[in-house]
């Protein structure tokens, strides 16, 4: 079975949407107009927010700014993806059958999902 391209679209015609602050996955409504950017008013307040404290600082405008503990959380979220795909790889090389394999490459994807949130 061929892998699915993550930009096709779906059948209704209309594209998965993430929150461009939390990365949360934002439900298609059935609205007319433009499509929204923020799953939440919080979400949109903390964008507003990040906005201007760049602009404050010079940052350039597409500068991604993360707190020491936010690039901690995000490097062991990285190991346990690496670690995920490992298993996968020794356990195909050990003959695992195929109900094992897919467990295992379920957990990478549960991983990768997760990691796929920054904030």
């Amino acid at each position: 079975m061929p892998a699915k391209d993550p930009s096709a679209r779906r059948p209704s015609g209309r594209q998965d949407r993430h929150c461009a602050w939390c990365g949360r996955r934002i439900a298609s409504a059935g609205r007319q107009g433009r499509p929204r950017l923020y799953c939440t008013q919080s979400c949109r307040q903390r964008a507003y927010e990040r906005r201007g404290a760049v602009q404050r600082t010079g940052l350039p405008e597409d500068a991604v700014v993360l707190s020491a503990g936010e690039v901690a959380d995000l490097q062991d979220r990285l190991f346990q993806l690496r670690c995920a795909a490992e298993d996968v790889g020794t356990a195909a090389e050990d003959g695992a059958d195929a109900e094992e394999l897919r467990k295992m490459a379920a957990q990478v994807v549960a991983v990768a999902t997760e990691l796929e949130r920054i904030r």
